[in-house]
């Protein structure tokens, strides 16, 4: 009965948390955002306590059940285990030492990158964050083709209940981190079941000290147990050790897999004196530890509804159609930019700073909070936050930018503050959202249009929600953009919209610590944004 109600449980939580990735079009609940937070590093960084002490009561009253359940790495090992055994009827599990000293290194090597900065390691161990990015580089994209698959399909009978959405790799770095992610641990759970969350993960050790002295435990019943060995040999976490009748609480996973097989009633999940130890073998435990030592030893030598995210969009549609026709006509220019002689040569744009995403607050804290999970990738409305490389340094690696090639910040936007599980990125309110400088615009006049070929255009001017691109006269009816850093946002609407391709004439530089607007800067514009659509 205790597995089965662990493996609904389990299967509900990872199937929720997969979709919270997946979905894009909101059709689950708002509060669902609660199956992030609830992860362990994600409320550590946080410093939600109330959650954290939650998880760590529940960890010293029932056992490692934060793996077994709640945490999606370890029920995606638990999927793979299942699979392996479909595929291999007569596998059995074999007990195994503890790597004790692998565990303790790893999680030390963990705390200590953590504390010099170097945060793309606690990133790349975390579980969620690991699942995450699964997720988004790996099972969105399949997810995104079946959904257009679905709406061509009812598109041809007049339904339009799918609409055909955008399908493009976010970055080649984490595709290739997420997918090596899904195959070593996949591995390691087809051959091993739990080898992972029992000798890499740092939140599998720590949760493992402290199931040592939880109140509920899987026990023997010495009295019934006649040594066979089936409990040992369905513990996918490999601490049973059968011959002994000794369990490795630390590494005990309470899937309930042995009390299950036991023929004998000889295996109970009861409570007990957590600090109490067993009398009967004492000579069999000290030869137990002693070749435990020998073989650490030896081992030295691993947001908003749907609804109106459409009307955002639509409205994004219309105010990009009167500048259609600009577009087309600078479309046509960009020959007359290559031959024209006598100006001066185009400029690469060559963007010295990132620009984090809005609520980032600076690089020091993106780094410090900010495990890579991508969630804020996965829900960008815009598509405009991708996975860093080295923009960020060393140990800013994979953690989220914005990147204007398939769109801007919308101005009024704040999903990714909110999905954010760590904090990394802080939840604004769309008047803080508004007066929130995540980067500033800069002007090449050498590839404006207007100056290569004379022109018209003002695409710019009309995207900036601040009108911090505004149009100033240059010759003649001809009008060439001209800039206020002070009140621009860095939402990048005018670099989006630029059609000086590939040379863009405006782009936004990024500010290492976020700025807050003065409001009477903005407040002059209201009616202008109001105008847009903003």
């Amino acid at each position: 009965m205790l597995k089965k109600i662990r493996v609904i449980l389990s299967l509900l939580l990872f199937s929720l948390i997969t979709f919270y990735f997946l979905d894009f079009r909101d059709l689950l609940p708002k509060g669902i955002d609660v199956l992030a937070k609830i992860q362990f590093i994600p409320a550590l960084l946080s410093l939600n306590i109330l959650i954290l002490t939650s998880l760590l009561l529940l960890t010293l009253l029932f056992g490692r059940v934060y793996c077994s359940s709640v945490c999606p790495m370890g029920v995606y090992q638990d999927v793979v285990a299942w699979l392996s055994k479909r595929f291999t009827r007569k596998k059995k599990y074999t007990f195994s030492r503890a790597k004790s000293i692998l565990r303790w290194g790893v999680l030390g090597a963990t705390v200590v990158a953590f504390i010099f900065g170097f945060t793309f390691l606690v990133g790349l161990l975390d579980p969620y964050g690991a699942y995450g990015r699964m997720a988004t580089h790996l099972l969105r994209p399949a997810y995104l083709a079946g959904n257009n698959l679905l709406e061509s399909i009812f598109t041809s009978f007049n339904n339009y209940s799918f609409y055909k959405v955008s399908i493009y790799m976010l970055s080649l770095f984490s595709t290739l981190i997420a997918l090596i992610t899904l195959a070593v641990i996949g591995y390691l759970a087809w051959r091993n079941g739990r080898t992972w969350c029992n000798t890499i993960c740092p939140v599998g050790t720590t949760l493992g000290f402290l199931s040592k002295f939880a109140l509920c435990k899987v026990v023997f019943v010495d009295e019934k147990c006649n040594s066979c060995g089936l409990c040992a040999m369905k513990c996918k976490a490999s601490c049973i050790d059968s011959k002994n009748k000794q369990i490795d609480h630390s590494r005990c996973v309470t899937c309930f897999n042995c009390l299950e097989v036991c023929k004998h009633n000889a295996m109970k999940y009861r409570f007990g004196n957590p600090f109490q130890k067993r009398t009967a073998g004492r000579e069999t435990s000290f030869k137990y530890l002693a070749e435990e030592k020998r073989s650490n030893a030896g081992f030295t030598s691993k947001v908003e509804n749907r609804s109106m995210q459409v009307q955002e969009v639509d409205e994004s549609k219309r105010r990009f159609l009167s500048a259609s026709l600009i577009t087309s006509c600078a479309a046509g220019s960009l020959i007359a930019q290559e031959v024209s002689n006598g100006l001066l040569p185009k400029k690469h744009l060559s963007r010295q700073v990132p620009i984090a995403p809005p609520g980032a607050l600076s690089f020091e804290h993106l780094r410090e909070k900010c495990i890579s999970c991508h969630l804020c990738v996965s829900k960008c409305p815009s598509h405009v936050i991708k996975p860093a490389l080295l923009e960020y340094g060393l140990g800013g690696i994979m953690q989220p930018k914005l990147y204007f090639d398939h769109g801007f910040c919308n101005y009024d936007c704040t999903i990714c503050g909110e999905v954010c599980p760590t904090g990394a990125i802080q939840p604004l309110t769309k008047e803080e959202k508004n007066h929130t400088q995540m980067g500033k615009v800069q002007f090449i006049k050498e590839n404006c249009i207007v100056y290569y070929d004379e022109t018209s255009c003002g695409a710019c001017s009309e995207h900036c929600p601040t009108q911090a691109v505004h149009m100033v006269p240059y010759k003649g009816a001809l009008t060439i953009p001209e800039t206020d850093t002070s009140i621009c946002v860095g939402c990048g609407g005018c670099e989006y919209v630029c059609p000086a391709i590939p040379f863009k004439a405006i782009y936004v530089e990024g500010l290492a610590t976020q700025n807050i607007i003065e409001m009477e800067k903005v407040e002059v514009e209201d009616t202008i944004i109001d105008d847009f659509g903003f």
